[in-house]
């Protein structure tokens, strides 16, 4: 926990609820329900308003500040400032208007002026403006519980700092993170970030920024119930802030001083300090710290048992309680119509800048148009004649240009003619060949089916001198008549004139033979079943085992014919 004042840690539990200001409902309620809580000694109202102001100390000024009147001249002077283009003033007043707004407990506008002034920062690479807007950023999202982007915006501020050796802006970070660590009761890591902001304000000789970090090394002890320790760092920071004459920082640290002593029992020493801020209280003049000694004060006699006593002070503790929420609620109600107003002007600004560029525009616009429409007759005329002309060598250039394409179309088609016809020679021709081929192929085996024929008698004749000799002659007639050679040559010319046959066939059927292919080929040109048997030099009966087989292997339908088949391959 941060050390501060107890009259603050009654009072500030008032601020949440000036965000709900412009609910009048809300707001009386809540005064109803606050007042009746604080006569009754309400407990949760109590620890609330601690854990509140423990957080929001900083952002406490003078109690009689006019928020309303400040927030109106950083207005005009960030008007004045960006009319005059000076971005960078602009921002620095942007940042100003979102503590401002930040301190009074108005965190959306507050944002929306310092993400703007975050903008025009980076834009000018202030880095040092830059790391100082992001931590109050931080802040803001660490005080509306949005703590994952407040550890971001803090991360980056410190990368700043450390990148400008700014000790004293290292210090502050360090500080704040280990606040973040403090309330999720991480206590090693908050003690850790709390000594490395120590060292760096030790290393800046920032004395006052040091018993800061005391204070809050005390209250980590407070919260662990480490009176001992708790006690001796508070005591260390009320011996700096003493030197260095902060009496405001002197009362807040006597509240923490006396907050310890009541709760190890020790009562007179605790009052004796709650007497000495009461003291300086007056002395200063502050509201928020006369009733928090008041009421630290009335604490101490009614553990004491002398409740007249403890009854008086925390009457007047609630008296000046009550001036100040009153003078809270005047400020506020002010700084919200403050808001409003300045919210009215900028949108009637708006508008009228709005009108006189629309008005602006519009003249523009016309005169534009009248222009525009004087080039476009001119441009229109000067195009209808240049058209006409150019419409005219065009005509004749189609013209010339269609003869010529007619002249070449003539020239193409007479070449495919010749071309065709060429073709067809060569197909006559070939198929001419083919034709003459097999003729040839199937006289010369009839002569040797004829003499093998006779040879086969004489071997059959008792002449067993000449048995042997014709019998040779006899295998090589036969030879003869399944030689490939010859069927080779026949294919060649074949798919000449019958072109990719073969391929789809393939491509129809399963694997086939050259016996197979022999036979297709000459089914294919219509020969005969006797021609065909004397070319291949079978039997009819085995052509018509041939023929059933290759049936079979073209995967024919029964009474499917097989020369149809072929024919349409």
């Amino acid at each position: 926990m941060q050390a501060d004042s107890t009259v603050v840690k009654i009072v500030m539990p008032f601020c949440c609820l000036f965000q709900h200001l412009q609910k009048p409902g809300c707001f009386i309620f809540y005064i109803v329900i606050l007042c009746f809580g604080m006569l009754l000694g309400n407990p949760c109202l109590a620890q609330t308003s601690i854990e509140y102001q423990k957080e929001n100390n900083e952002q406490i000024g003078s109690s009689f500040n006019r928020p309303d009147s400040v927030l109106l001249v950083l207005k005009e002077q960030y008007t004045a400032s960006v009319l005059k283009n000076e971005q960078l003033k602009a921002a620095r007043y942007l940042h100003q208007m979102g503590e401002l707004l930040f301190s009074s407990g108005h965190y959306p506008q507050s944002l929306d002026y310092l993400l703007q002034a975050d903008h025009i920062f980076r834009n000018k690479k202030e880095m040092k403006l830059l790391a100082d807007n992001l931590g109050t950023l931080g802040e803001l999202y660490y005080r509306t519980t949005q703590i994952s982007l407040a550890r971001k915006q803090f991360d980056e501020a410190l990368g700043v700092y450390q990148h400008l050796r700014d000790e004293s802006g290292k210090a502050s970070i360090y500080g704040h993170i280990g606040h973040l660590h403090e309330k999720k009761q991480a206590y090693d890591s908050a003690f850790y970030f709390q000594r490395k902001a120590l060292e760096a304000y030790e290393r800046a000789g920032q004395k006052e920024g040091a018993s800061k970090i005391y204070e809050n090394i005390g209250s980590i002890y407070e919260d662990q119930e480490k009176y001992d320790s708790a006690y001796w760092y508070f005591n260390k920071s009320y011996v700096l802030n003493k030197q260095q004459g902060n009496d405001r920082a002197q009362i807040e640290v006597l509240n923490n001083l006396g907050d310890v002593l009541r709760k190890t029992g020790r009562y007179y020493e605790g009052l004796r300090f709650s007497m000495q801020a009461l003291a300086k209280a007056r002395k200063t003049g502050e509201y928020y710290q006369l009733s928090g000694a008041y009421n630290d004060i009335g604490k101490a006699f009614n553990f004491l048992n002398k409740n007249d006593s403890a009854f008086t002070y925390l009457s007047l503790s609630r008296k000046y309680l009550n001036d100040i929420y009153s003078e809270e609620s005047n400020k506020q109600l002010a700084l919200l119509q403050t808001l409003y107003d300045i919210e009215e002007k900028d949108k009637e600004i708006e508008g009228l800048t709005l009108a006189r560029k629309t008005d602006l525009l519009i003249s523009i616009t016309t005169a534009v148009v009248i222009v525009l429409i004087l080039l476009i007759a001119g441009l229109i005329i000067s195009r209808q004649r240049l058209k006409m002309k150019n419409e005219q060598k065009l005509h004749e250039q189609n013209k010339q240009v269609y003869q010529t394409q007619n002249q070449l179309m003539e020239m193409e088609l007479e070449n495919k003619k010749l071309q065709e016809e060429n073709l067809r020679q060569e197909l006559e021709i070939k198929t001419k060949e083919l034709s003459s081929y097999t003729l040839h192929v199937i006289r010369k085996n009839q002569q040797l089916e004829d003499l093998q024929s006779q040879l086969e008698a004489l071997v059959k004749d008792d002449k067993r001198d000449q048995k042997k000799q014709i019998k040779q002659l006899s295998e090589q007639i036969t030879a003869g008549l399944s030689d490939d050679q010859h069927w080779e040559e026949f294919r060649g010319i074949f798919e000449q004139v019958h072109q990719s046959f073969f391929d789809r066939l393939q491509q129809q059927s399963g694997p086939l033979t050259s016996n197979d292919l022999r036979l297709i080929a000459l089914i294919k040109m219509n020969h005969t079943s006797s021609d065909i048997s004397t070319m291949l030099g079978v039997s009819q009966d085995s052509l018509r085992v041939m023929r059933h087989r290759l049936r079979k292997k073209l995967n024919l339908a029964q009474g499917e014919n097989l020369s149809n088949y072929i024919q349409s391959i």
